[in-house]
């Protein structure tokens, strides 16, 4: 049971971590007039990102960062928003800001679900420690602080494209703001069935194999995805020439892909071994039904070998090394 006190303490720390760094990045902000807004805020953005390094420094805990992937964003599409006042259209600016807003307030929601307190760090921050050694304060830096901010910030690009621009609303912009909702509905769904498994406290050898996860294996995931690519869309209802605005998108969704689920899926399968069978019914990301729920007249499922040398085949085939990047926590395993 998570000592209440401690929890407390440890939020007033996060408030005070995340007040410094809001008022370093407005410093920088009202200390460098002459820059264009995209670029006075990409400024504040990673004198803020240093700020919360130096407290997760200070604290020893890496995870100080972990609001910040949802928290950074709804304050820099208010700034670009405010800065193009009279500039964009409004209507485009509201739909913008309230998709990120809502976005951003139910993933912080989420991470305050699941935080542990400054007396647990992300599992993942823990291995790279001990991988790295005394290396790991630059790690710390580049793979867990600064690479997602640049990320996302590129991520952000088609918004501040979206709320700065005076093209007319258009059919497009529908479109991208039900994919952004949607996208973030799925995602909430998503965790909340995840948290509604683990309130059960299962065997610790079980997986959620249920609600959408019975369609994906990480449906969190996907929602995230499609957030970024629904942004996206915005950029490009205002100009065609906006379309390579998608660096951010493409970006984040190969990371998921290649490093983060990877790196989770191989720590279910450590902890997990039966978790082998999942991955051989379930896809990784965009949904189907599962394979052994197609029953009558359909070919039969083969049989999942959970022998030692196949986990240790799927350990190998999931175990990619690369920097570190760390989206918000799931708590999935």
């Amino acid at each position: 049971m998570q000592d209440d006190a401690a929890y407390w303490r440890g939020t007033t720390w996060v408030s005070v971590t995340y007040f410094a760094a809001f008022s370093a990045g407005m410093l920088a902000v009202a200390l460098a007039p002459e820059l264009d807004p995209y670029w006075r805020a990409g400024l504040a953005d990673l004198v803020a990102t240093l700020v919360v390094f130096a407290f997760s420094l200070a604290f020893r805990n890496a995870s100080l960062y972990d609001p910040y992937w949802s928290v950074a964003p709804i304050a820099l599409v208010a700034y670009w928003t405010v800065a193009a006042s009279g500039e964009g259209v409004l209507l485009r600016q509201a739909m913008v800001m309230g998709v990120v807003a809502f976005w951003g307030t139910r993933l912080t929601t989420n991470w305050a679900i699941g935080w542990g307190g400054l007396d647990h760090e992300d599992w993942r921050y823990l291995q790279l420690r001990q991988r790295t050694g005394f290396a790991y304060p630059l790690v710390n830096l580049l793979g867990i602080h600064l690479m997602p901010t640049v990320l996302v910030f590129a991520a952000l690009w088609p918004a501040y494209e979206a709320v700065t621009a005076p093209t007319p609303i258009g059919l497009l912009d529908g479109v991208a703001f039900a994919v952004t909702a949607g996208a973030t509905v799925l995602e909430g769904m998503a965790d909340k069935q995840l948290h509604a498994f683990q309130a059960r406290h299962p065997p610790a050898h079980a997986y959620i194999d249920e609600g959408l996860w019975r369609w994906s294996r990480h449906p969190n995931y996907l929602g995230e995805i499609l957030f970024w690519w629904g942004l996206w869309l915005f950029a490009v209802a205002v100009g065609d020439e906006h379309a390579v605005t998608c660096v951010g998108a493409l970006g984040i969704a190969l990371l998921f892909r290649f490093a983060s689920i990877p790196m989770m899926e191989r720590r279910l399968l450590e902890r997990r071994p039966s978790y082998a069978e999942q991955i051989a019914r379930v896809p990784m990301l965009f949904p189907r039904p599962p394979r052994h729920a197609a029953a009558r007249g359909s070919a039969p499922v083969p049989e999942v070998d959970l022998t030692p040398d196949r986990i240790l085949d799927e350990r190998a085939r999931l175990s990619i090394d690369t920097m570190p990047f760390v989206p918000p926590p799931d708590a999935e395993d």
